[in-house]
């Protein structure tokens, strides 16, 4: 039995990227908590293996050559995890090209794009002061959606992100793609996105992934909260 990968996790769409990558690849791990509410992510010692203050982060005791390797970003996470493990990263150069490029695509836009809708359309109203700001909301929830509409068109090609197989792409969108109420969202503009959302909701592990310490989640954030989440370093 090899050693548990220790996982410093919250449960937010990034770090059930990969609370969803572990379950899938039955790798055994244990879970530190980083209260990102309570300012943890600032704490030294993740920041020693976080450098950004953002989670989530992985080490494991049996890393490159036996030796352990701390690794922080869900996607730098996600592609480790899937050489480790030979799985859901395509089996064929072009199938992992497929992989990379929706991984790349999530990373540098989906994320970012929703996470900014989150922010204004559900945080920053309940700001102190009220940070209720119509054009920020109107921007980020139209660019998620033309982000979900080019995701409806490449489901409606294949069965999954990058071709028919699931893999890490699909594991970096679908946690946040399954948030899409919290983003202004109408499902019903995306029915191939409605359709692959049901289908990996009814995946075991990754309903296990993304049940991990679901209870520790809140929609909204007190001031306190506030300060730690949204003020900087």
């Amino acid at each position: 039995m090899p050693a548990p990968i220790d996982l410093h996790y919250w449960p937010t769409p990034n770090g059930w990227k990969v609370s969803i990558a572990l379950e899938e690849m039955d790798l055994p791990y244990r879970v530190h908590l980083v209260d990102i509410g309570a300012g943890d992510q600032r704490r030294p010692e993740f920041l020693a293996l976080s450098p950004n203050g953002r989670m989530p982060a992985i080490t494991d005791p049996d890393g490159p050559d036996g030796a352990p390797i701390s690794i922080f970003e869900s996607g730098a996470i996600l592609q480790y995890l899937a050489r480790k493990t030979g799985r859901f990263c395509g089996r064929t150069e072009r199938e992992r090209i497929a992989v990379d490029q929706w991984l790349m695509w999530q990373m540098g836009g989906l994320g970012p794009m929703a996470g900014q809708a989150h922010h204004f359309l559900r945080y920053a109203p309940d700001m102190t002061p009220p940070q209720d700001i119509p054009y920020a909301k109107d921007r980020y929830r139209s660019e998620v959606a033309r982000l979900y509409g080019v995701l409806d068109r490449q489901l409606a090609q294949d069965e999954h992100v990058a071709g028919p197989d699931f893999t890490i792409a699909d594991m970096a969108i679908f946690p946040w793609a399954r948030l899409w109420q919290r983003q202004d969202q109408d499902i019903e503009n995306f029915p191939h996105m409605n359709r692959w959302l049901d289908a990996l909701e009814a995946r075991p592990a990754t309903a296990r992934g993304v049940a991990l310490h679901l209870d520790k989640r809140q929609a909204r954030a007190d001031r306190d909260q506030q300060k730690h989440m949204f003020g900087g370093r």
